[in-house]
């Protein structure tokens, strides 16, 4: 049973990648798009006063969560997070080639403080 949740785990981080893989690449906002039905505006899921940076947190920390979850040595763990602090990069450069959509540092910030949040907790469980 044990590994059978370990698997879930794996698939649905898997599958959470790729569907963030495919947000961050699409020229314009889907989720814009499915919530207002236009491709121009950023859903803010939570209002605050960081704007939609605040999502990317809570997209990154969900992603981090889930790899310390199935990757539970120390080596694969920490292989894994310079991985999602390294693809948010990746993602935020790339917007400055992808129609409709521009480079915005506090979203990168958010990407990068979602994984150093799991990081920090991590550090406080042990």
């Amino acid at each position: 049973m044990k590994n059978y949740f370990f698997f879930i785990i794996e698939y649905i981080y898997y599958f959470s990648l790729s569907i963030l893989t495919i947000l961050y690449l699409f020229p314009g906002s889907l989720l814009g798009y499915f919530i207002y039905g236009n491709f121009d505006q950023q859903p803010i899921l939570i209002q605050n006063t960081f704007g939609s940076s605040l999502n990317h947190f809570f997209a990154f920390f969900f992603l981090s969560v889930q790899s310390e979850i199935f990757r539970y040595k120390k080596k694969y763990f920490i292989n894994s997070l310079v991985f999602l602090l390294c693809i948010s990069l990746f993602y935020e450069i790339l917007h400055y080639f992808i129609p409709n959509r521009a480079f915005e540092f506090y979203d990168l910030l958010g990407n990068m403080m979602g994984v150093v949040a799991v990081i920090l907790l991590r550090k406080l469980l042990k």
